[in-house]
């Protein structure tokens, strides 16, 4: 049985971005930018965070460039605060993106 969804504090934030290279917490949003070497491998990574979103029924924005892609999430339901949630769906992304060549 999965523990109630609760915001995480700021040394639970702190202890989970240090296994996350080139994520931060920017607005209160977990963040990460990526780079890719055009648009197409770009615009594919965007397809798939879609795919793995509609699985894990959390999104995140998503904000595409020619070859930019940045992701933010927190937890609506829970006002806008970081969850467990946010940080399984970055785990999620960064998993993917040597796929599509993200830097």
């Amino acid at each position: 049985m999965n523990a109630p969804l609760e915001p995480l504090t700021f040394k639970e934030i702190e202890d989970r971005l240090a296994e996350l290279p080139g994520w931060s917490v920017e607005g209160g949003m977990l963040c990460r930018g990526y780079a890719f070497h055009g648009h197409f491998p770009a615009a594919a990574m965007v397809i798939h965070i879609a795919q793995i979103q509609e699985e894990l029924g959390h999104h995140a924005d998503l904000t595409l460039g020619y070859n930019r892609l940045a992701v933010s999430v927190n937890t609506h339901s829970l006002g806008g605060r970081i969850t467990r949630l946010d940080f399984g769906l970055a785990h999620r992304i960064e998993e993917i993106a040597p796929v599509h060549g993200a830097r």
